[in-house]
């Protein structure tokens, strides 16, 4: 995107790829470049995430075997077998703690800060860690609420659950980061929720602690890819200033 003078980004490109990003549902042959594929990845993982832990990983699917059984896990959809590439994105609940430690060994400050150290050593273990029997997620839950009486804290992840909603509320912001990077690239998407993900999974040699958030379908956009025009309800039945 164009920089403009006060040292942010040009709002009418960003407005042009975020009013242009369509679900799109048939795609022509025109191949996604390994390059433009590699630029949008790494966009997609600049996303926000919740203490840098990065919970996500991405399978861009291209051997052809793979891509057969995949469409067809997809229900075939007519995205998936017209798209040039087809990612699962995928959150895991097991990466947090090795995660941690890589950030405390690739920080940019070397040694990381004290504070910093402590986080990740302490702070996080706390709020991730469940014990034996769920023991220390007991602990954490009377403690929490003791708390809560006297001013406001968050709350630490209690359950599988809990984490599984972590990881997977991340990693959906990066799909969105990588969707967004595609149509800047001049490619479309289309974000499928309608897969079998245990079949998935197994084609992928996933493991119980990978959770597919939603396969994409990637591609370059057909004359009769959108189905119908863009539209939503009014904001105001979602909008609230209270």
């Amino acid at each position: 995107m164009t920089k403009v003078q006060n040292g942010g980004v040009n709002l009418d490109a960003f407005r042009e790829v975020v009013e242009s990003r369509r679900s799109v549902r048939k795609f022509t042959k025109t191949p996604i470049p390994d390059a433009v594929m590699a630029d949008c990845l790494r966009l997609a993982m600049l996303a926000p995430n919740s203490s840098n832990l990065q919970p996500w990983e991405f399978y861009v699917i291209d051997s052809d075997a793979k891509r057969a059984c995949a469409i067809k896990n997809c229900m075939n959809q007519n995205a998936a077998k017209t798209a040039a590439r087809l990612i699962a994105v995928v959150a895991r609940t097991d990466t947090w703690h090795d995660n941690a430690k890589r950030i405390l060994n690739e920080y940019p400050i070397n040694p990381p800060p004290k504070k910093v150290k402590d986080y990740y050593n302490k702070v996080v273990p706390l709020d991730f860690l469940r014990g034996p029997l769920s023991m220390m997620s007991l602990a954490k839950w009377g403690s929490t609420q003791a708390i809560r009486r006297f001013t406001p804290i968050k709350s630490p992840c209690y359950t599988f659950d809990d984490v599984k909603n972590w990881a997977t509320n991340n990693t959906a912001l990066a799909a969105q980061n990588l969707m967004l990077a595609l149509r800047a690239h001049g490619f479309d998407s289309c974000p499928m929720g309608g897969f079998d993900e245990p079949a998935m999974k197994a084609l992928l040699n996933l493991a119980d602690d990978h959770h597919i958030v939603m396969m994409i379908a990637a591609g370059e956009r057909a004359d009769d890819g959108i189905y119908h025009d863009q539209f939503r309800l009014t904001s105001r039945q979602f909008v609230f200033h209270v």
